[in-house]
């Protein structure tokens, strides 16, 4: 009898303790008073340095929406696409908004927040001289990259090309300038806001192939937060975000084209309220 009573307490306090165990970030966040967000600092202008040193960009609003709303500071730590995740699952950071990509893989490892606040699909950069007209011109010629990128092996298995990475884009593009590869290898989303610019060192290059696979972005959180009061918030804000036309307008602010995407969540959740 009495052991089968402290098996019983046992369980009790099995159970008791398994909501700490996956204690929401939200409680944890409001307690220290700061979110802490991993953030691109060389990807303009998702998130990218001032002169003055400061991050700023659409990735960084977004970020600083949430902080807002929860009521704290914001605390940025620069990411790249190898380090992101494990920042995340380490604690190092609360949340990723760093142009990630949702995938399946992905999705594995942590939690993914829908409605996607972006989507963005696969190109290169390349020099008009490289004469570049299909995918399949890149077959066993020098292409830069960037080290974690999702797209990288897809590209590879496809066109065959010489894959170089890197461990950020500047490296990368500055590869692709120093004439070490014939093509730059990213989203076309950074692509057309590099060259769409106007900086002279880009004049003679080109976004030249079709864009491929098409890949939905998402804000990255712990798994175990997904169905806990932070999850519930920042999928409520990225509802708000595109049914409110924020996103919209943040593309017009930092000067970059309407995407389809995000025309057409808007049309969809505006017609569904």
């Amino acid at each position: 009898m009495k052991r089968t009573f402290t098996l019983a307490l046992a369980c009790a306090a099995m159970l008791a303790a398994m909501p700490a165990l996956a204690q929401d970030s939200l409680a944890k966040i409001k307690e220290k008073g700061v979110l802490t967000v991993g953030v691109k600092n060389d990807y303009k202008p998702w998130g990218f340095l001032e002169p003055s040193g400061k991050i700023v960009g659409l990735e960084i609003d977004l970020a600083q929406a949430v902080a807002d709303k929860i009521g704290v500071k914001l605390e940025m730590l620069p990411v790249i696409a190898a380090n992101r995740m494990e920042f995340l699952k380490q604690g190092r950071i609360d949340m990723v908004l760093a142009t990630m990509g949702d995938t399946p893989e992905r999705r594995k490892v942590i939690g993914m927040v829908e409605p996607n606040y972006y989507a963005s699909a696969t190109n290169v950069l390349a020099p008009k001289s490289a004469n570049l007209k299909k995918w399949e011109d890149l077959k066993g010629r020098k292409v830069c990259g960037v080290q974690g990128a999702y797209y990288n092996r897809r590209v590879s298995q496809l066109y065959a090309p010489e894959l170089v990475v890197f461990p950020s884009v500047p490296d990368a593009l500055n590869a692709l300038q120093g004439n070490n590869c014939v093509a730059f290898l990213f989203d076309d989303t950074l692509i057309v806001s590099t060259l769409a610019a106007g900086d002279p060192k880009w004049a003679n290059y080109e976004m030249p192939l079709a864009s491929e696979d098409p890949q939905l972005w998402a804000i990255g959180i712990r798994l175990e937060d997904m169905d806990g009061p932070f999850g519930k918030l920042v999928k409520d804000m990225s509802v708000d975000w595109h049914k409110s036309g924020k996103l919209l307008e943040l593309e017009t602010k930092w000067g970059i084209k309407q995407s389809p995407y995000l025309i057409e969540t808007n049309k969809k959740l505006k017609s569904a309220s």
